[in-house]
């Protein structure tokens, strides 16, 4: 795997961890990335959809990403989830990011459907341009309602040589295409909570954001597959077919993911702050069940 950004690995993207009183939780988010710098996790990424940023103020988005920084402590790189909606506001949300230490920036497009293609690569361009550190898109219109073509990533990338990195949600099939349309001089991670995760490697991705709740093993997944052997292959196979299964009911929808993805964090982090903020659809008696049997078959960190 060649990262032309020197960025690659599992960037789990940390939940959004809350109080009784629905407020953000200080020492539940300090064990959620202490854990996962325990377990050797590549970099640690913040206020994704996984994060709920949609359901985040901006002082609040400011607050956790700050105290993620503090809390890596430069022992990962950090990647910052920007969803500010105008240019003005991306730009003044990277400079903070970079502020903090983070080591690059995933852009999100503003929430604004059926804008031509040219006045979103104007826009991802005006905040490439102004950030202090690489910048990455992140493509995932089957969730965000909007985005990029193959063609405008490519062109977005040839005009503004700061956009290093694209995030994808995407299947294996089309991240092969992709890599070959930038000629491999853009950076892939894809998300979709790791499905399709090695076959993603192969098709020419350096990176996987999944959620945090599984992260330690999908990150021990790509050691295996990084290190090329026979044999490391197949370690990476077995283990990753003991992690599909859940992956797979848990990408039903965001929702789901939400839900029963901060269920599996709290039996396997021990975790108990894992209530998802409303607007959400509740848990069931055998959802709860099934995340509970997927969390034991799986280990407590």
């Amino acid at each position: 795997m060649k990262s032309n950004s020197g960025f690659s690995g599992v960037y789990p993207m940390v939940f959004a961890l809350f109080d009784a009183k629905g407020n953000l939780a200080r020492e539940p988010m300090r064990r959620q990335v202490k854990a996962l710098l325990q377990q050797r996790v590549h970099g640690i990424a913040i206020l994704g959809m996984a994060t709920e940023v949609n359901k985040l103020s901006t002082v609040e988005r400011r607050t956790l990403m700050e105290w993620v920084a503090e809390d890596i402590a430069g022992a990962a790189p950090l990647a910052v989830t920007i969803a500010e909606s105008s240019i003005v506001g991306q730009i003044d949300f990277v400079k903070a990011a970079a502020g903090v230490g983070a080591k690059w920036a995933i852009l999100q497009p503003p929430p604004v459907k059926g804008v031509p293609e040219s006045e979103l690569i104007r826009f991802f361009g005006a905040v490439a341009d102004a950030s202090p550190i690489p910048v990455g898109i992140q493509n995932a219109p089957e969730y965000l309602g909007i985005g990029l073509s193959h063609n405008g990533i490519s062109t977005l990338h040839r005009a503004h040589r700061n956009v290093a990195i694209v995030k994808l949600e995407a299947t294996a099939l089309a991240i092969a295409r992709l890599v070959e349309q930038v000629e491999g001089t853009l950076d892939v991670f894809n998300g979709r909570d790791g499905i399709e995760m090695i076959d993603s490697i192969r098709a020419g991705a350096v990176g996987i954001i999944p959620g945090a709740e599984v992260a330690d093993l999908l990150a021990r997944v790509f050691d295996f597959v990084d290190a090329g052997t026979p044999q490391s292959a197949e370690q990476a196979e077995r283990l990753y077919e003991r992690l599909l299964p859940l992956l797979v009911v848990l990408m039903e929808t965001m929702d789901t993911f939400l839900v029963y993805g901060k269920h599996v964090l709290a039996h396997r982090f021990g975790i108990r702050e894992t209530d998802t903020r409303i607007p959400h659809t509740p848990a069931s008696k055998f959802g709860l069940e099934l995340m509970r049997r997927y969390s034991e078959a799986l280990g407590k960190i």
